[in-house]
């Protein structure tokens, strides 16, 4: 039977919620080889990001415990995104379908069951997607709308409540590997892919234990990130705010041409100032955004390593040692 189902899971400061995480998706797991649906050599990779507490030891006892664990040890800290990257390019070879989720239980594990069944049935990428944020609080909802709302705006399309809560076949996952750019938000780039693709609702839930690892600051920076990854749209949008502007311009003579001949006396300093503080701020946001293209443009020429992988464990009491492992 071809249908080895890998589980790839970011982990960073993991160590609270780890070990109930494993239990859970051991018991998933078996419950779907004992009903013929996966391989017995699927597997659940743990892919440390640089943890700074316990999380890469435990994830060394799993794997010591049982074979079903695995786990990907990255030589630092690479952000969410290069550490879902790293494992799923690591296991693209070994694996018939790869689910990649969080580690926070978060995400229902039930939903996987039916991801399981729409790749048997020939579906490439199954996207999971929150069927509601009733236990988002109001700023939360408000943000993680917005966030949705302002990508799909920008020219980011991404699928609306879809995080990272997907399934993928190897065919999709060769498909990725030719995507080679350093800054990621895969988020945006699978759904470039094509193939066939399906969704699969579930509903949320609350963190199990430990800290969210996404705050405020870091929706923001993610948002930029993926608008400024995948779309030029903000780059136009600075030709169409100059252009308006420089309407706006030509109306302002046209009208001061008129005071003039009439014969009143315009005093334009309070005018004047607006317009220079408007006009300065627009030019520096404006070079702002130009800026950012730059850098990610600066940082694209590097050709700099995704990731490094220091260890990956496999088997139990099996470790695969790659020299210097990595992904350009």
């Amino acid at each position: 039977m071809n249908n080895t189902l890998y589980v790839v899971i970011p982990c960073y400061n993991e160590q609270e919620v780890l070990s109930e995480t494993a239990e859970r998706l051991k018991v998933k797991l078996n419950n779907l080889i004992e009903k013929q649906k996966i391989s017995s050599s699927s597997k659940i990779i743990f892919v440390n990001d640089g943890s700074k507490d316990q999380t890469w030891q435990i994830i060394r006892k799993l794997n010591h415990g049982c074979p079903l664990f695995g786990g990907i040890n990255l030589s630092r800290n690479q952000g969410h995104q290069n550490a879902l990257l790293a494992g799923l390019m690591t296991v693209k070879d070994d694996a018939d379908m790869v689910i990649s989720m969080d580690a926070d239980l978060q995400d229902d594990i039930d939903a996987i069951d039916e991801m399981v069944d729409k790749f048997l049935s020939g579906i490439d990428i199954v996207y999971g997607v929150r069927n509601n944020r009733k236990k988002d609080n109001f700023f939360k909802k408000i943000t993680a709308e917005a966030f949705y709302r302002l990508m799909n705006a920008m020219g980011a399309n991404t699928l609306f409540n879809h995080a990272d809560y997907r399934l993928m076949s190897k065919r999709a996952l060769n498909g990725l590997s030719e995507f080679n750019e350093v800054n990621l938000f895969l988020r945006g780039i699978v759904p470039m892919i094509g193939y066939s693709y399906d969704t699969v609702f579930y509903e949320r839930g609350t963190r199990f234990a430990g800290e969210s690892k996404y705050p405020l600051r870091k929706m923001i920076a993610f948002a930029i990130e993926g608008i400024t990854s995948l779309s030029t749209r903000p780059i136009r949008l600075i030709t169409m705010l100059g252009f308006f502007i420089f309407l706006i311009s030509i109306a302002m003579l046209v009208y001061s041409i008129i005071r003039y001949f009439i014969g009143e006396t315009i005093v334009g300093w309070t005018t004047l100032m607006v317009s220079l503080w408007a006009i300065g701020g627009l030019i520096l946001f404006s070079i702002g955004i130009v800026g950012e293209y730059i850098g990610k443009i600066y940082m694209e020429t590097k050709r700099r390593p995704r990731f490094i992988i220091e260890e990956y464990l496999r088997k139990e009491n099996q470790e695969f040692l790659p020299s210097q492992k990595e992904s350009e």
